[in-house]
């Protein structure tokens, strides 16, 4: 009975790793992957990190990943991204060319990002290497990232739920319209 119990907990102990190698261990987000989708100039941020979801309603799962950059438009043509201001758009002036000299002057929020890959169909997805489309939301204030559920003219989306920096603890969310990313405030704190 004894070696029977003993060959029982030797084969679970050596299934536990295979299980592991599931859809969780492929959605792995380093900072080795940021540089290779984005370039030199990105860096993860761990204590934040990356957030899945149907971003762009297609079926197929996207991620938001959380970032610091010191100049977002350098490598642009090279990694084949799009960088945008939905912040400074919703008030009014969104143009990156222009919105990404401005200085922070909070050097907590200076250089933050947030790095979205849309997938593309295929087993791949996000992980594609070449993905539906790149993302790099700038100037966007954010302590923490989520995706959770929104309606929107009478339809449920999934998009970025924010939860701003600063003494106010405001939340925003970010959604994508079909066209481009939008941001929203939400008012008060999310918690």
């Amino acid at each position: 009975m004894r070696k029977v119990f003993l060959l029982l907990a030797f084969s679970v102990a050596m299934l536990i790793p295979a299980f592991g190698q599931g859809p969780l261990a492929a959605r792995k987000v380093d900072n080795e992957f940021v540089q290779q989708q984005f370039g030199r100039e990105f860096t993860l941020l761990p204590e934040v990190g990356a957030v899945f979801g149907d971003l762009d309603g297609d079926g197929v799962e996207d991620v938001a990943i959380a970032a610091r950059c010191k100049n977002p438009m350098l490598d642009q043509a090279e990694h084949k991204y799009t960088v945008i201001d939905p912040y400074y758009d919703f008030f009014g002036y969104g143009d990156p060319k222009v919105t990404t000299t401005f200085t922070e002057p909070d050097p907590v929020l200076r250089g933050l990002v947030v790095l979205i890959i849309h997938g593309a169909a295929g087993p791949d997805g996000w992980r594609s290497a070449t993905p539906k489309a790149k993302y790099v939301i700038v100037h966007l204030p954010y302590r923490t990232i989520s995706v959770r559920k929104m309606n929107l003219k009478k339809k449920t989306i999934e998009a970025i739920y924010v939860e701003e920096a600063g003494d106010t603890g405001d939340s925003s969310a970010l959604f994508f319209d079909g066209k481009k990313f939008r941001y929203v405030p939400m008012g008060g704190s999310m918690q």
